[in-house]
């Protein structure tokens, strides 16, 4: 089966992007960097791409130019395991951005992210469709998800 690698494009900043990330996932790393030679496009010597890891999975930032930006039509979500995962990465990956709905953010560089609680997709698919209503209710009225408040609202003791 083929690998299949995200690449993000990037306006002159994948290498500092990845060192951002880097400094937030465990077990992550810079494994390559390639530059732009005599032929361009870029100016010789500048960096083309930067291959990272993030916690295993690979990732290529590309040094493309201006022409494309992020926007939330893509985003990575990030499962974690407790609301003390859930703060972490929050306040890591926001810091710099922009915090959305629903635990949604746009990082420094405009990257989208969905930062999630552990059980909110049993939550919110509950065989008891009046408690999953109520959890869906909660989280459209947050920034960061609280897990605390989600399973109250669930419970119906919100």
């Amino acid at each position: 089966m083929p690998k299949i690698t995200p690449n993000l494009w990037f306006d002159g900043q994948a290498e500092p992007a990845a060192e951002f990330y880097i400094g937030i996932f465990p077990n992550s790393r810079i494994t390559g960097i390639t530059h732009y030679g005599e032929a361009g496009p870029g100016p010789a010597g500048t960096v083309l791409t930067v291959e990272f890891e993030l916690d295993g999975q690979t990732f290529i930032g590309i040094n493309g130019g201006p022409q494309f930006t992020f926007d939330e039509a893509i985003s990575f979500m990030i499962g974690c395991a407790d609301q003390e995962e859930v703060d972490y990465y929050w306040d890591k990956l926001s810091d710099g951005g922009e915090e959305g709905p629903c635990g949604w953010l746009k990082d420094k560089y405009g990257l989208s992210w969905q930062v999630v609680p552990g059980g909110m997709r049993e939550m919110l698919n509950d065989p008891d469709q009046a408690r999953g209503q109520r959890a869906m209710k909660a989280m459209l009225g947050m920034k960061k998800l609280d897990l605390a408040a989600l399973r109250a609202a669930a419970d119906g003791t919100a």
